[in-house]
C-alpha cells in the first residue's frame, strides 16, 4: 500500500465509521480511489470547521483565511504539478485518473464558503442547494470513480448525497447550532414555532427534524435506481451505506428528542446486518422500474 493511500485509509477509519464499513465491500482498485477522494473531502471539511476527522466542530480561527488556503491548494492540485499536502495529492491522483471537471471539487468548496459566509437557509430549496455543494457533488464524484459516465445516473448519485446530507443535518442539528449554524429551513421552524436551542430538541423542533427526514426519503428512493449502473460490489457497498445512513434517521424517529442525549450512530453488528440486507436492495433495483425524478432538486448544469 502506498503512503498516500495509507494516510487516506487512516482518515476514513477515524472520520466516518459508516462510510468505512461500506467501503470495505468495494473492489480494491475502486476502494483505493474512493478512500483517497474521501480523505480530501474529509480534510477540506475539517479545515473549515476547525475539527479533527469528524470530531465535534468548534468555531474556527480565521475561517476566511482557511477557505482561501483550501481553495488555492485545491486549484494547485487540479491545475499544476507542484508539491501539495497528502490530501490534495490524493485528490490530484483521483481527479486525473477519472477526468473530473474542475467544477466538481470547487463546488464542494463553495459549500464550505456558505458556512464561512454564514448563509441563512430560508426554504427547503436553500437547504438542498447547500446539501448539493457539501454532499451531492461528492456523490457525483464517487460515482465517476466507480465508472459512471451517464449524466442521468450521476443525477441518481447526487440524490444519494442529498439524502445523506439531509440525514446528517437531522442528526447534527444541536451540535451545529452551538457553532451558529442552522440548516433547517427557517420557514419550517417558523411554522412550527420552533427554535434550535438547548441540549436536546423540543417537541416542536423534533417535528421539524422528522419533516426533514421525510423529505430525504424520495432521494433515497431515487438513488436506488442508480445502483445497477455500478459494478456489482460497488452497488452493494453503496446500498449498504444507504441502509446505514437511513438507520440513523430511524433512531431519531424511534428515540424522540431523548435520542440526542448521546451520539446517534449504529453499532458494528447493526452495520453488518444492514449490509447483508442491502443485497436485497441491489437485486430489487435491477428489476424494478426506476422512479421518476419529478419534483426532486436537480444539480447545476442539468
Amino acid at each position: 500500500m502506498s503512503e498516500l493511500l495509507a494516510t487516506s485509509e487512516a482518515a476514513i477509519a477515524q472520520g466516518s465509521q459508516s462510510f468505512a464499513a461500506a467501503a470495505r465491500l468495494m473492489p480494491a482498485a475502486i476502494r483505493a480511489d474512493t478512500v483517497m477522494l474521501y480523505a480530501w473531502c474529509r480534510h477540506a471539511d475539517d479545515v473549515i470547521d476547525g475539527q479533527d476527522l469528524g470530531s465535534t466542530p468548534r468555531a474556527p480561527y480565521d475561517p476566511v483565511a482557511r477557505l482561501a488556503a483550501l481553495r488555492a491548494e485545491t486549484l494547485a492540485a487540479l491545475t499544476t504539478d507542484t508539491a501539495v499536502a497528502p490530501p490534495f495529492a490524493a485528490l490530484r491522483q483521483v481527479a486525473r485518473r477519472h477526468d473530473f471537471p474542475e467544477s466538481w471539487p470547487l463546488d464542494l468548496i463553495e459549500g464550505f464558503a456558505m458556512d464561512v459566509e454564514g448563509r441563512h437557509y430560508r426554504t427547503l430549496n436553500d437547504t438542498l442547494d447547500y446539501s448539493y455543494h457539501v454532499a451531492g457533488v461528492v456523490g457525483v464524484m464517487m460515482a465517476r470513480v466507480m465508472g459512471v459516465r451517464d449524466p442521468a445516473m450521476l443525477d441518481r448519485a447526487c440524490d444519494l448525497g442529498l439524502a445523506f446530507q439531509l440525514t446528517n443535518i437531522a442528526r447534527d442539528v444541536m451540535d451545529d447550532a452551538r457553532i451558529g449554524r442552522i440548516y433547517l429551513p427557517q420557514d419550517w421552524l417558523d411554522a412550527a414555532g420552533a427554535t434550535v436551542s438547548g441540549d436536546i430538541p423540543s417537541p416542536a423542533l423534533h417535528s421539524v427534524i422528522l419533516r426533514l427526514l421525510d423529505r430525504a426519503e424520495p432521494y433515497y428512493a431515487s438513488a436506488r435506481a442508480g445502483l445497477p449502473a455500478l459494478p456489482a460490489r460497488c452497488g452493494w457497498s453503496i446500498a449498504a451505506a444507504a441502509r446505514i445512513y437511513r438507520a440513523i434517521g430511524s433512531r431519531i424517529r424511534s428515540g424522540g428528542p431523548d435520542a440526542y442525549r448521546q451520539r446517534i450512530a449504529t453499532t458494528r453488528g447493526a452495520k453488518l446486518a444492514l449490509a447483508a440486507r442491502a443485497l436485497g436492495d441491489l437485486a430489487a433495483a435491477r428489476t424494478a422500474p426506476p422512479p421518476p425524478r419529478t419534483g426532486l432538486w436537480t444539480r447545476p448544469g442539468r
